[in-house]
């Protein structure tokens, strides 16, 4: 099989702690090319935006890294140009400007990832398998980090567009509407706002199934200093499953089920190899129309300032 030629758009900590070492170890790709601004991937050739990575290179797929204000016209531009696209979460600024690449990736018959790389920890599979014959009775997701530690001066991920704590956030949610039998919907949310910041720090929600019980509490906080916790656990009549770590450990009762390594952006660039040779997409945007509804009926809430 001929490795499919893939350029990376965003050289920043993202692409070279993830996204490289998944492509060159992955024999279905072959990496041939960056654009960015400020940082460059040493053995291929660098260009300083995605126009000249698409002239200046052969190549069939792009993964897009850079923060997802820009993402939907470089995306566009890819697309356009008959190439596959590779989103990194958050797969775009809104909803509707997916729609435009959705429709673009139809016309141009070429494939569109809407890549949410949690879904892949070592975990989730079988977190999923084992809660899709049982009732969920509660689940409670706690997704608190240091920002200053995992985004140390990163200013646009405080402007509009930037999601702030929802950065982070949308990682759960993504797991939470993987694994859930039933989909949910936000009923409640509270987002507090730093005084000096455009984006939430910190974050609480509800979410209800179609039976309208609040089923899934959330709590997200980007001022967790010492131990990080990334966890969600759900209640259910046979027991209760926790999946720690971001997902990449799972107990069930107390029987330790999976406790695995980092394999997310392994399994994102194994997916993607399959949809590029089955000529399909997957855009799930399920996540971030959760997001989309916290800060649509959430009250928002101003706390103190806060500063990197």
């Amino acid at each position: 099989m001929t490795p499919i030629r893939i350029g990376i758009v965003g050289v920043g900590k993202i692409a070279c702690d993830q996204h490289v070492p998944s492509i060159r170890a992955n024999p279905a790709f072959r990496l041939v090319g960056t654009a960015s601004r400020n940082a460059a991937i040493e053995g291929v050739p660098n260009f300083p935006d995605i126009d000249s990575l698409l002239e200046g290179v052969d190549l069939d797929a792009v993964a897009l890294c850079v923060p997802p204000g820009p993402r939907h016209d470089m995306a566009l531009r890819a697309l356009v140009a008959g190439k596959h696209v590779l989103l990194e979460k958050p797969p775009g600024a809104t909803l509707s400007e997916l729609d435009d690449l959705v429709a673009a990736a139809g016309r141009e018959k070429v494939s569109l990832f809407a890549t949410w790389h949690s879904r892949h920890a070592a975990g989730v599979a079988a977190a999923k398998a084992w809660l899709a014959t049982r009732m969920v009775r509660r689940m409670q997701v706690d997704w608190k980090e240091d920002v200053r530690r995992w985004h140390p001066g990163q200013a646009w991920i405080w402007e509009p567009g930037g999601f702030g704590v929802f950065d982070p956030g949308i990682n759960a949610l993504s797991i939470v509407s993987e694994i859930l039998p039933k989909p949910i919907h936000l009923t409640s949310a509270t987002l507090l706002f730093p005084g000096n910041r455009a984006q939430p720090i910190a974050a609480d929600l509800a979410f209800a199934d179609a039976d309208g019980d609040d089923r899934v509490m959330a709590t997200f906080d980007w001022r967790q200093t010492g131990p990080q916790t990334w966890t969600i656990t759900a209640s259910t009549d046979d027991g209760d499953l926790v999946l720690e770590n971001g997902g990449a450990k799972l107990t069930i009762g107390d029987d330790l089920v999976v406790d695995g390594a980092d394999v997310e952006y392994a399994g994102i660039y194994r997916r993607f190899a399959a949809l590029v040779g089955q000529g399909e997409s997957d855009v799930d945007l399920r996540p971030l129309r959760h997001v989309a509804d916290a800060f649509m009926i959430g009250r928002h809430v101003r706390t103190d300032d806060f500063d990197d």
